[in-house]
Formats: C-alpha cells, structure tokens, sequence
C-alpha cells in the first residue's frame, strides 16, 4: 500500500532564480567547465579574469527517487561568453534515457541544444513563457545566449538519473553554438566529435520499467 505524500506549494523567483521550499542546490564555477569550450587558453584566461565567476546554479525539489513521482527546480544561468561559445551547462542524457523531461521559461533567451544518440542536432528557443519538451532518448544542455540572467524551471521523473559522460565521452557535442558579429548565433560543426558506435547507440535506445 503506498503511502500519500502531502501537497507541496513552491515559489520560483524569477529575478533571482530561486526556488522556495527547495532540497537542495548546487552550482558550478566557469573553471568546474574547463574542457566543455574550444579555446582552452580564453577559458583559462576568463576564470582568471573573473575571479572564477558562477555560470550557473540549480534550485531542486526532490521527493524521492522512485518511478511514479517527479523532480522539479529552477536553472539560473548567468550570460557570458568564452570567445566565441556563450555560456552552458554540462549537458547530459537521463541515466534511464526513454524519460523525459520539461523547461519553461521565466526570464532571459537561451537554447535548449539536443542531440539523438546518432548525432542529430536541433535548438529550441527558450524565452519567458517558453515550454520546450525534451522527449526521451534526447541529451540536452542549456545556452544562455541573451543579455540577462537565463531563468528556466524544470521537471523530469524522479528515476531518471543523469549521464554526464556522454557528451565527454564524444568530445563534446556534434554542433557548437556561436555568437555572430550581429549578435545572433549559429552552428558551427565541431571538428573533434567522435560519432557513437551503433553499439553504444542501441543501448541507449531501450525502455526501462
């Protein structure tokens, strides 16, 4: 017999990107990205520049880790670019890759930049009020690509852990984003990518209980 949880009520704060009531909360430093951009030395040179700055914390709710229940939180991600390449999350699949997951805008534009596990690439624009699905099997990282401070929540089932390694693991994503001289971005291949064996793709592509 399951147990029923109490109804939970959380504020997000758009401004500040701020969860109440929230479990936990983490955030990763431009130097906790060394490796994620092109030029190595502007990287290096803008953590030192900087004093090392927060390119992006995470405020979460999380109820558990059984099927059946959801995780949920805010992304504040801050704007900044090391040379070209705006600044970006991790980025990674679902651990159990068939689930899915949502973010919605609150401030700011950024990109949802996707990639199937065979090395399609697709953006969805995110702005205030922008819902962007991430379907299953789709890695996932996040682009601030704006002025201001990028706010999104999100939500994603509560077993759906999280694979990180992936995108390490094919040097990076297939496509990088860049900033243009008109202030707009565009895609740019990413000479280093190693392509997934169609191994490594067929595992990733199976549905969990």
């Amino acid at each position: 017999m399951h147990m029923l949880r109490e109804p939970v009520a959380s504020v997000v704060d758009p401004r500040a990107g701020a969860l109440s009531g929230n479990t936990g909360r983490y955030e990763k430093r431009l130097s906790d990205l060394a490796g994620l951009y092109a030029d190595a030395e502007a990287h290096a040179a803008l953590v030192a520049s900087l004093d090392d700055p927060v390119v992006y914390a995470v405020e979460d709710f999380r109820p558990g880790s059984h099927s059946g229940d959801l995780i949920y939180g805010v992304t504040h991600m801050s704007p900044g670019r090391v040379g070209r390449e705006y600044f970006l999350t991790r980025g990674h699949i679902h651990a159990k890759a068939d689930r899915p997951e949502i973010y919605y805008g609150q401030q700011g534009y950024g990109l949802m930049q996707l990639e199937s596990p065979d090395g399609e690439t697709r953006i969805v624009e995110v702005r205030p009020q922008t819902i962007c699905y991430v379907p299953p099997f789709w890695i996932h990282r996040s682009i601030n690509v704006g002025n201001e401070d990028l706010v999104m929540v999100f939500a994603y089932p509560s077993d759906s852990g999280q694979d990180y390694g992936i995108i390490e693991s094919s040097n990076g994503m297939r496509h990088r984003v860049l900033a243009t001289g008109d202030g707009g971005w565009e895609l740019v291949e990413n000479s280093a990518y190693a392509p997934r064996s169609s191994e490594t793709v067929r595992q990733l592509m199976k549905t969990y209980a």
